[in-house]
């Protein structure tokens, strides 16, 4: 069987995802044992854990200077809004896009540009619900600072919310990127804000869907101002 029909059958899950999914199935086990209802919602919570944990291919587009979203969900907002202290991207604000993830979204998260990563920062904090502003500031969160080829330099912060307690990073400093490669993940519903560099319009408006890796959020080479729309 070809890899497109294999992968198009057998949904790829994340390793992290699979001592999860285990306890889950013991769980269930365990529970119908007892009884057949309590097996049957022990088996709907396997299944569930096992969508959470699901890491889906994607198309990325690859022409020089498109952004992509880093996260599934919804675009919580577009604002400008400054920068991360621990990022050293300066305290003028920049355009911030942010994606909120719910439970029964993808939650595999992707790089937005082609670039190379020149910083890594972590920083403790609270567990606030994750579709607040404040979540930006006070919440757990790891910050990851793409140079891109000119020079030009883009942040992506993943935050962690009010379930979610595991924020999972696998880059390291000096690491060359490509847009659209997966490089970590959040637990159990959280937020990805993107910091664009200066001077640079959001693609996408508050209320828009995301798909990381493929919905092009903004392009470093165009001249336009940022764009509107309505939900229809």
């Amino acid at each position: 069987m070809s890899r497109p029909v294999l992968d198009s059958v057998l949904m790829p899950i994340h390793p992290a995802g699979w001592p999860f999914i285990a306890v889950f199935a013991v769980v269930a086990l365990g529970l119908a044992w007892l009884h057949p209802v309590l097996g049957l919602v022990g088996a709907v919570a396997t299944f569930w854990c096992l969508m959470f944990f699901r890491n889906p291919y994607r198309v990325t587009p690859v022409r020089s200077g498109l952004v992509v979203g880093a996260a599934d969900g919804m675009i919580q907002s577009v604002t400008e809004a400054p920068p991360p202290p621990e990022l050293d991207l300066g305290e003028a604000p920049l355009t911030r896009i942010s994606v909120f993830m719910n439970v029964f979204d993808v939650h595999v998260n992707r790089i937005p540009a082609d670039g190379t990563v020149t910083r890594l920062a972590y920083r403790p904090g609270r567990f606030v619900n994750a579709s607040l502003d404040k979540a930006s500031e006070d919440n757990e969160r790891q910050g990851v600072v793409i140079t891109l080829a000119d020079g030009r330099r883009l942040g992506v912060v993943q935050i962690a919310g009010l379930v979610a307690r595991r924020i999972l990073c696998q880059l390291k400093e000096g690491e060359p990127v490509k847009a659209g490669a997966r490089f970590g993940m959040i637990r159990f519903g959280s937020r990805v804000d993107v910091y664009l560099p200066p001077g640079v319009s959001p693609m996408v408006i508050e209320g828009q869907r995301c798909i990381a890796g493929e919905t092009v959020i903004a392009d470093l080479e165009a001249d336009e101002s940022p764009r509107c729309g309505a939900r229809r």
